[in-house]
């Protein structure tokens, strides 16, 4: 039932504190960061994977507490780190595949790092080219401040699309080229004004977005879907007009995933992204929009629901998660 389904469905039990497995780190969560496919799973839409926890949550940030059997990482108990999960992350403790566990930058409080793995991840794995110009929507969400910083970090070109102009002021500030507030323009005429059309469109919309997007599309283009908030049915010509643009449309889950994957993608993001948040000034930095106590998660989710945010909404579990190192 809908009831079932609210914000206010979610509630807070005991439960054993997990165990780390063989290749596992035990973390005691400071912070964990809110994402749509938070609310997806809340309403039932999208189930963890097999195995995996059912307790929602998938980027957290803390320190080590407990050590499994065969690690290969020098691991220490009290080491800041953060971790990209499958699930468990609305808790006080997480156990994690060392693979998938970073350390979290010295100069970062708990819950800047815990709005890092699962948004920054997602947007480095577009991997755009030097002179790219990169279409992001939702331009002031989690994903899109960190494809927004990412894409001129690698020497693209990003332009977004918000939904205010408050929206699209804070994108221009990381480095966005162009902004198109999506309810009062057109993004496609923009796009074209500007470009001449899109060689990447990172997208979390789907459905009600298909015509514009083929629209904005360079030719040899790449639309990489990662998200349906706008509806996953789509009518019409959508594949003679991607046909024309030799377009490639590419779907993106990082959740499902399989840990191999994952553990290269943190290796690759580690090594080329990381260092650059420590830097003075720091070249790249996690937006924060709010963040709420983790008995107030209905609230966070109901702030998530309204498109308020402008950067990641943040739940923090220990008093000290916001506090700088």
């Amino acid at each position: 039932t809908e009831v079932k389904l609210a914000p206010c469905s979610l509630v807070l039990r005991s439960i054993p504190r997990p165990t780390p497995k063989d290749g596992e780190v035990l973390i005691k969560v400071h912070a964990a960061a809110l994402n749509r496919a938070d609310l997806l799973q809340r309403r039932g839409l999208y189930p963890p994977p097999a195995g995996e926890s059912d307790i929602i949550g998938l980027e957290v940030a803390g320190t080590v507490d407990g050590l499994g059997p065969s690690l290969k990482g020098n691991w220490k108990p009290d080491d800041r780190v953060m971790a990209l999960l499958a699930g468990g992350g609305y808790a006080e403790y997480v156990s994690v595949p060392e693979e998938l566990l970073m350390p979290a930058p010295d100069n970062l409080t708990f819950c800047q790092a815990a709005a890092i793995p699962e948004a920054w991840l997602t947007a480095f794995q577009l991997l755009v080219k030097q002179g790219e110009v990169v279409l992001v929507h939702a331009g002031a969400s989690g994903v899109g401040t960190a494809a927004v910083q990412l894409a001129r970090l690698f020497g693209a070109v990003p332009v977004v699309t918000a939904g205010s102009r408050e929206k699209l002021r804070l994108a221009e500030k990381l480095g966005a080229a162009a902004g198109y507030n999506y309810k009062e323009e057109s993004f496609v005429q923009g796009v074209h004004d500007f470009t001449g059309g899109a060689d990447v469109i990172l997208d979390c919309i789907g459905g009600s977005n298909w015509e514009k997007n083929v629209s904005s599309l360079a030719v040899d283009g790449r639309w990489v879907l990662y998200g349906t908030m706008g509806g996953r049915a789509v009518e019409g010509d959508l594949l003679g007009r991607m046909l024309s643009k030799r377009g490639r449309l590419l779907c993106s889950l990082l959740r499902s995933r399989s840990l191999q994957y994952k553990a290269d993608l943190v290796r690759a993001f580690a090594d080329r992204a990381l260092p650059c948040f420590s830097e003075q000034p720091a070249t790249l930095r996690p937006v924060i929009d709010s963040t709420y106590k983790l008995e107030d998660i209905a609230e966070a989710h109901r702030h998530m629901e309204a498109n308020r945010n402008m950067g990641k909404i943040v739940v923090t579990v220990t008093p000290q998660s916001e506090e700088t190192p």
